[in-house]
């Protein structure tokens, strides 16, 4: 059973940019602290940023702080991933995630390749 979809993945060449967006599946994400995570192959997967229920905090790691952003938008009801200076390294499936609840997504498949 889905419970989070994720959407933006795609291939992008070296120093792109693309925007990961997380959505609900028939539930609001507001006020629930939310995490991206991404899984290389044959990796575990790995926490690469989290909002709080709030917004007002966030945590990267930091293979990614200054180059990710992670935002919420309530209104809409939408977590979003903003990946910018984008690296061949950071090629991996990425990941939406309700940490209270352990919901996740199915997954979202980011390519950077020249």
């Amino acid at each position: 059973q889905v419970q989070l979809m994720e959407s933006g993945g795609g291939l992008v060449r070296p120093g792109g940019s693309l925007r990961l967006t997380c959505r609900g599946a028939g539930f609001s994400l507001r006020s629930w602290r939310m995490r991206w995570y991404r899984q290389f192959p044959e990796k575990e997967r790995e926490l690469v940023a989290e909002i709080d229920s709030a917004g007002t905090a966030t945590n990267y790691d930091d293979s990614v702080k200054g180059r990710f952003t992670i935002s919420r938008d309530d209104i809409n009801s939408i977590v979003s991933l903003q990946m910018d200076g984008l690296k061949p390294e950071d090629t991996a499936i990425y990941y939406c995630n309700l940490p209270q609840r352990d919901y996740w997504g199915r997954g979202t498949q980011v390519t950077v390749s020249s």
